[in-house]
């Protein structure tokens, strides 16, 4: 299997945050699509499941100099330093894994017995154990998309980039006699339904994608992005996420990393 820079293909999105207007779009869809179980009472957010989130941001100020950004988070889709993400490293059960095609971290929810390790070891919380079985309002279960499965009690549950329509991808790819997927023809639910336009998900490795384009990641320092305006969250960790942001505003990129109490880019509240 080959991981890090050495990957074929390097799967990953870069999010302007300068268009994103923190609708939800994205989170709605991403629940729509992968089958995310929702409670009758979700106000308590304790235990509730989002693989998509949008936090707000704010540089702190007062009226009139107050600023607003909203940052969506899905699974960073991390290779660390030396191909292993936090939560790979410290699975016992090998259910979560790198997938060596497109260097997606996978979770596999059969192999899962919810130690919860790599909840606890994941920096961005980009991960959610399963307390209940799923119950869909009678009629909704017709509505579920037949080619994600929904997860069982008991289990930690995680964004997939939407795999299985990569999946679907490549295999009408090789129907037809070809090595390669087009760039339209894997796109994620979020992607799709981002209606500013926010979301941008392709190839990092391949410069034809528009993804690589506007990042211009360097994978000889660990794919650190060469276009000044955009950064990952938490890089000082070496976490080496797949998924980048951009900004022209300068607060809002400190606030991708960690900063002292009291700085601007402080983190107020989560939106939905």
């Amino acid at each position: 299997m080959k991981q890090g820079h050495d990957l074929v293909k390097k799967y990953g999105m870069v999010i302007d945050l300068d268009k994103c207007t923190g609708c939800g779009a994205c989170m709605v869809a991403c629940m729509s699509e992968n089958n995310v179980p929702f409670k009758e009472d979700e106000s308590n957010k304790l235990d509730s499941i989002t693989w998509m989130r949008v936090y707000k941001l704010t540089n702190g100020k007062a009226y009139p100099d107050t600023e607003i950004c909203y940052l969506p988070r899905p699974c960073q889709h991390c290779e660390g330093h030396h191909g292993h993400a936090p939560c790979v490293s410290v699975c016992p059960a090998t259910a979560t894994d790198y997938d060596g095609e497109t260097g997606i971290v996978s979770q596999i929810y059969t192999r899962c017995f919810g130690c919860r390790y790599c909840m606890a070891a994941c920096p961005y919380h980009a991960r959610y154990f399963n307390w209940w079985d799923p119950v869909w309002p009678e009629g909704m279960e017709k509505s579920l998309n037949p080619n994600v499965s929904p997860r069982m009690r008991g289990v930690v549950e995680k964004c997939s980039l939407c795999f299985h329509r990569y999946q679907q991808a490549r295999d009408k790819a090789i129907y037809e006699g070809r090595s390669e997927v087009a760039e339209e023809e894997y796109q994620t639910a979020c992607t799709q339904a981002c209606p500013a336009g926010a979301i941008t998900f392709g190839d990092l490795n391949n410069p034809k994608h528009a993804v690589h384009k506007i990042v211009l990641p360097d994978n000889k320092h660990g794919g650190r992005p060469k276009n000044p305006h955009a950064f990952r969250l938490l890089e000082k960790l070496g976490t080496n996420p797949k998924i980048y942001y951009m900004s022209s505003r300068e607060w809002v990129r400190r606030a991708g990393d960690n900063y002292l109490a009291g700085e601007p880019g402080k983190k107020t509240a989560s939106h939905g």
